[in-house]
């Protein structure tokens, strides 16, 4: 873990800073995204080291300059820009945050699913903590879970949760086909298998592997489509299921089980209820893999605060009692399924996954 977990750093003048930044943090979320989204950021970016006053800004991009002059100031107070002097007219350059602001994909990305999935529910946040449902997910529609209506949902709301979700998990898929692949699984069940993307992925990296998968209804018939655009439909076929209902029951057959970002949806207690199900399914040779970014394993500490936050998501909006975990608590909610954890490798992908590998004991 990140030493600044065990110790007090800050001086109490840059904690009260920290304080208000907090303090602001609804607002200056909203001038950052505004910064970027109207172009202005880019605007100075294109302007280089001469940068570009709040008129020329502001004729530029057609915005009064009152607006512009709002939302550089805050801007820089945010260190998204930064002064060329102090010499009037003041004269804006883009800052190291503000280039990360619309040149990183992950700042992108999280910021979009933060401003179209989770924003106005995360005023239900208190709400959601003490009744463990998901308050905030009313923003959207009547829904158990976000999973229950995520077919449901409107557009650009699918793109932003789609795209977060692709992000993080997808990359790491290079680094974990030859792993998974490596003891040649005829038959793999791809539980949580969602638009089918590694299902998919792993059709076209082994030729021979023929795979399973288990979701609910509404991810299952998206699945389908994106299955027959591919022309895969002879070697992925799909069930529509709820792995928490007690009908639930896997058929055996498996050589290999795989669950990508899938266990972070449930509560501990709900990972080991859904892998007794698995471990009644499958035998003793048969590998079960767990794809995870744990926060507690994270090269950065910009990864792990991501994860943590990612955590605020599943309490308020996507079903009240999971969140993004350590190695030790999954491991071990694992672990008392029935299961022998075998092995880890981590540090897959940009975004620092995790591969658990686990045996039936």
């Amino acid at each position: 873990m990140h030493q600044n977990y065990f110790k007090e750093s800050l001086k109490a003048v840059d904690a009260k800073f920290k304080a208000q930044e907090i303090a602001f943090a609804p607002m200056t979320f909203q001038v950052a995204k505004t910064l970027r989204d109207s172009g202005i950021l880019e605007t100075l970016a294109e302007k280089g080291e001469n940068g570009s006053t709040i008129n020329e800004v502001a004729e530029t991009l057609d915005i009064s300059k009152y607006g512009v002059g709002v939302l550089l100031e805050m801007g820089l107070g945010m260190e998204l820009v930064k002064l060329v002097s102090p010499d009037e007219p003041l004269r804006f350059i883009l800052g190291k945050v503000g280039f990360f602001i619309i040149e990183d994909k992950m700042t992108r990305v999280n910021m979009d699913f933060t401003n179209d999935v989770c924003y106005k529910g995360a005023f239900s946040l208190e709400e959601s903590i003490r009744k463990g449902k998901p308050e905030g997910l009313k923003v959207f529609g009547e829904w158990k879970t976000v999973y229950d209506g995520l077919s449901s949902l409107s557009e650009d709301v699918q793109k932003s949760w789609f795209a977060f979700d692709h992000f993080y998990s997808d990359v790491a898929f290079p680094e974990a086909l030859p792993i998974v692949y490596d003891k040649k699984p005829a038959r793999l069940f791809d539980i949580g298998g969602n638009t089918a993307k590694w299902a998919i992925t792993s059709c076209k990296y082994d030729t021979d592997v023929k795979v399973t998968i288990f979701d609910l209804p509404g991810q299952i018939e998206m699945a389908k489509k994106l299955i027959a655009e591919e022309e895969l439909s002879d070697r992925i076929d799909t069930v529509a299921v709820n792995v928490l209902s007690d009908e639930t029951v896997f058929p055996s057959g498996a050589d290999a089980v795989w669950m990508s970002q899938f266990l972070d949806c449930f509560s501990l207690d709900e990972v080991e209820a859904i892998l007794r199900k698995v471990e009644a399914a499958v035998d003793k040779e048969c590998d079960v893999y767990v794809l995870e970014p744990l926060w507690d394993k994270q090269r950065f500490e910009a990864a792990s605060y991501s994860l943590q936050a990612t955590s605020v998501y599943f309490t308020c909006i996507a079903n009240g009692n999971s969140k993004m975990y350590r190695s030790g608590e999954l491991i071990d909610a694992i672990s008392a399924a029935g299961f022998e954890f075998k092995d880890a490798h981590h540090n897959l992908g940009a975004n620092a996954y995790s591969l658990l590998r686990f045996r039936k004991k």
